[in-house]
């Protein structure tokens, strides 16, 4: 299981809090909705369950052992709404799927049919944005994750798009047992995709115990 304990964030020692004593967890095999407001601390609680920032206060936890950084691919993967924010521009698609997988004869082929053929040799800025998305989760699951966080990943694609990256993460999660945090503001669609959806504001326990200031 994944799972942050009593986790307290923000982004400055005069800034307020983001995350205020949150609790959450995702058990192998199920996807977990996360719902919330626009600027309401998901995407950084994201951020501190792949282990991508520390919090000022609480633990992450992967199956019983506090998360650290490890070498070689991530068993927590984050997917971000802006996926060429995450890749070299520089770098072939071909190159960028390869990533993940470093020494495997071919990345490309084990897509699931998230990546067309035809996109492999060219850039992030010569695909569009939902391709670009595509190749995103592609390299994700090529990484055989244990975890995945899909923060709003779908927010800004066409529903055939959106369709096809759910389908994909469905399959992985029945195939692999994948367990998945899948946040978004959109309810309808987490209402859709989810086993059980939490709002944010109720991960977050009332308290008065406040950490020592620290960034």
């Amino acid at each position: 299981m994944l799972s942050g304990e009593g986790l307290w964030a923000r982004h400055g020692r005069t800034h307020p809090w983001v995350l205020e004593d949150v609790t959450i967890s995702v058990a192998p095999g199920e996807v977990v909705g996360l719902w919330g407001a626009s600027g309401r601390g998901k995407t950084t609680l994201a951020m501190v369950l792949a282990g991508f920032r520390a919090p000022n206060r609480g633990r992450v936890v992967l199956d019983g052992v506090p998360l650290r950084p490890t070498r070689g691919p991530r068993p927590v993967q984050l997917l971000l709404q802006h996926p060429e924010r995450a890749m070299n521009p520089r770098w072939r698609v071909r190159d960028i799927l390869a990533e993940a997988c470093p020494g495997a004869p071919d990345a490309a082929s084990e897509t699931d049919g998230l990546v067309d053929r035809a996109w492999l040799d060219r850039r992030p800025h010569e695909i569009s944005g939902g391709e670009l998305q595509r190749v995103n989760l592609a390299r994700a699951l090529a990484a055989d994750p244990a975890y995945l966080l899909a923060d709003e990943v779908s927010s800004s694609l066409d529903a055939i798009t959106q369709a096809l990256l759910w389908r994909r993460l469905a399959d992985r999660v029945h195939t692999h047992g994948v367990g998945v945090l899948a946040i978004s503001h959109d309810q309808n669609l987490l209402a859709r995709v989810a086993d059980r959806v939490v709002a944010l504001e109720d991960a977050a326990a009332a308290s008065d115990d406040r950490p020592p200031d620290r960034t």
